[in-house]
């Protein structure tokens, strides 16, 4: 179980310092979890306390009851967190089978890189000898990322919104990999988003907004109330063609 206890981020900004994140707590115990909220509500920086890309100014983060607050995110990574990037890293000379090897933490045959090539939608004899560069798309890198996540089999996988800067079909596709990963579902899955259908598959959704958690709970209880706010007049619904 992953524990967020008071909680809460100052950085320097124009005007001084912003207090981004103020005294959140909450629980994350094995689910498909959603957490969402307005643009600049503190969604991203959440995430990335958890994964240990930055600490907390205030309070103290648990995994199954150790405090991992001070561990680095490789630290943490041997802990069992994973977290996926908004925009992943490409890494020229390295293939595809190369990068879910490195992510599984040892070497893995051909075929059982392809099982995890397949698990994401892609045709594993078109990719597994590719480089991981700019030759693939964005949506590409996102499947081929949620590959080397599941490779890790961690205890916690961490999405920081995993729709942004990709187009109709490659968000069709990823709703279909989620869904098959929540199908299939071992340890957390936590999906930083504001897409409705990401929502819509979730079993808990935590509802982020100036700082603060301003709702949670399970999906039946939370989603009527936010799909009707102005709160959430900012969301991007690719599905209805407003996105890329």
């Amino acid at each position: 179980m992953l524990e967020l206890k008071n909680i809460s981020f100052s950085a320097e900004g124009e005007n001084g310092v912003k207090e981004i994140l103020k005294d959140i707590s909450l629980k994350i115990d094995n689910g498909f979890v959603v957490i969402t909220g307005p643009n600049g509500g503190g969604k991203s920086t959440l995430a990335k306390i958890i994964a240990g890309i930055i600490k907390p100014t205030k309070g103290k983060i648990l995994l199954d009851g150790e405090d991992i607050t001070e561990l680095s995110i490789t630290e943490r990574a041997k802990r069992g967190i994973s977290f996926a990037f908004q925009q992943p890293v490409r890494f020229k000379g390295i293939t595809v089978h190369d990068l879910i090897s490195l992510a599984a933490g040892k070497d893995i045959s051909i075929a059982e890189a392809c099982d995890y090539l397949s698990q994401v939608g892609l045709c594993a004899r078109d990719y597994i000898n590719r480089e991981v560069n700019a030759s693939l798309s964005g949506g590409e890198l996102k499947r081929i990322e949620i590959a080397t996540v599941l490779a890790r089999g961690t205890k916690i996988s961490l999405f920081d919104e995993p729709e942004a800067g990709i187009d109709l079909w490659s968000f069709n596709s990823l709703i279909k990999v989620f869904e098959k990963m929540h199908d299939n579902l071992g340890g957390s899955i936590i999906i930083i988003s504001h897409q409705e259908r990401i929502l819509n598959i979730a079993d808990k959704v935590i509802v982020v907004s100036a700082g603060k958690i301003k709702n949670q709970g399970k999906k039946d209880e939370v989603l009527p109330d936010l799909l009707g706010s102005t709160d959430m007049g900012c969301r991007v619904l690719i599905e209805k063609g407003e996105g890329k």
